[in-house]
């Protein structure tokens, strides 16, 4: 049975990964930050098959432990602070973790390989936030990077030293550019569970309107379950490369708003939403869409669910968690 550690195991993806690793017969360690960690109780609850480390991307020496423990044959460093909007107002912090961090995880694979003469296999999670200021649409592997949020220029950082390792040390070490990839799980900070949260609870009279920022902004949005099965795939392969993961189609907020109210059948969601500026990134990203055409022809990938049944999956979730919550 191979043995995954994976870093950011609280989070959407890492939860996903976790079960799809679980399901292939995988030993699946995970890397828990800080004491008491309020996002225990939900790995153990949702992956209970999962085996807790304590660890943090900014201490080599947990993260070497935490390798020894594991004897990870896979690491995927999900590990971040991945909240774009975020970033702007705690860009050290966010340069720290999501930036320097894989450097970090890096350099304990390499301090492991020396002890042990051989080191797992490396996936690190890259963003499409990296292209910022598109240069070219769709995007591609090849497409220069202009990232617009601290958060892009950490994982523009991450992205180059990951490639950097490998050519340097001959790693196996793989990024994933992954578009924007949503759940049910995904947190409530992110803009799509945001809509699909209060379009549930405007629709059970919990909630009077959304507050929105940009509504023209676009973006290629897909399943988070779909993206982890090509985390799997780029460590599956011979040899390490570079993939965008992406549906190749891009929708606007607007569009994700008459997704959402159509589910809980509202025609016109205008009297329901309101813009306030305070929502707008001080640099926006206009248009992501991703080329996805390497990953097919190289990995064999291609997602699932349809950015419809995306969207319905999440409104429905939440309108049943609103239910329960509200004895609704």
């Amino acid at each position: 049975m191979p043995n995954a550690l994976i870093t950011g195991i609280t989070g959407q993806d890492g939860l996903y990964l976790a079960e799809l690793l679980l399901s292939k017969g995988y030993n699946v360690y995970g890397l828990i930050r800080g004491q008491n960690n309020p996002k225990t109780e939900l790995v153990e609850q949702t992956v209970p098959a999962v085996k807790l480390l304590a660890g943090d991307l900014s201490d080599i020496p947990s993260l070497l432990r935490a390798l020894e423990v594991s004897a990870a044959d896979e690491v995927y460093n999900l590990g971040a602070i991945s909240y774009v909007a975020y970033s702007w107002d705690q860009a050290l912090l966010t340069s720290e973790v999501t930036g320097r961090g894989v450097l970090n995880i890096l350099e304990a694979l390499r301090l492991y390989e020396q002890i042990h003469g051989k080191a797992p296999k490396f996936y690190q999670a890259s963003s499409s936030e990296m292209f910022g200021k598109v240069q070219q649409v769709p995007q591609s592997e090849e497409t220069l990077l202009w990232p617009r949020s601290p958060y892009g220029v950490a994982k523009v950082f991450g992205h180059y030293t990951t490639i950097n390792y490998r050519e340097s040390y001959g790693m196996h070490a793989s990024s994933g550019i992954l578009f924007n990839h949503e759940s049910p799980r995904r947190g409530p900070e992110f803009v799509t569970r945001k809509v699909s949260r209060a379009v549930a609870r405007i629709k059970l009279g919990l909630q009077e309107e959304i507050v929105m920022g940009n509504l023209d902004a676009k973006r290629d949005w897909g399943f988070a379950g779909d993206y982890v099965e090509a985390m799997w795939l780029m460590l599956q392969q011979p040899e390490a490369d570079d993939y965008v993961i992406a549906t190749g189609e891009t929708h606007s907020i607007k569009e994700l708003l008459d997704a959402a109210f159509t589910v809980v059948g509202i025609d016109d969601w205008a009297p329901y939403v309101r813009q306030d500026p305070q929502f707008m990134r001080p640099a926006e990203v206009d248009l992501l869409i991703g080329d996805p055409a390497k990953a097919r022809e190289k990995l064999g990938w291609t997602p699932k669910v349809a950015f419809g049944e995306l969207v319905q999956m999440m409104v429905e979730s939440d309108l049943n968690e609103q239910k329960k919550l509200h004895g609704v």
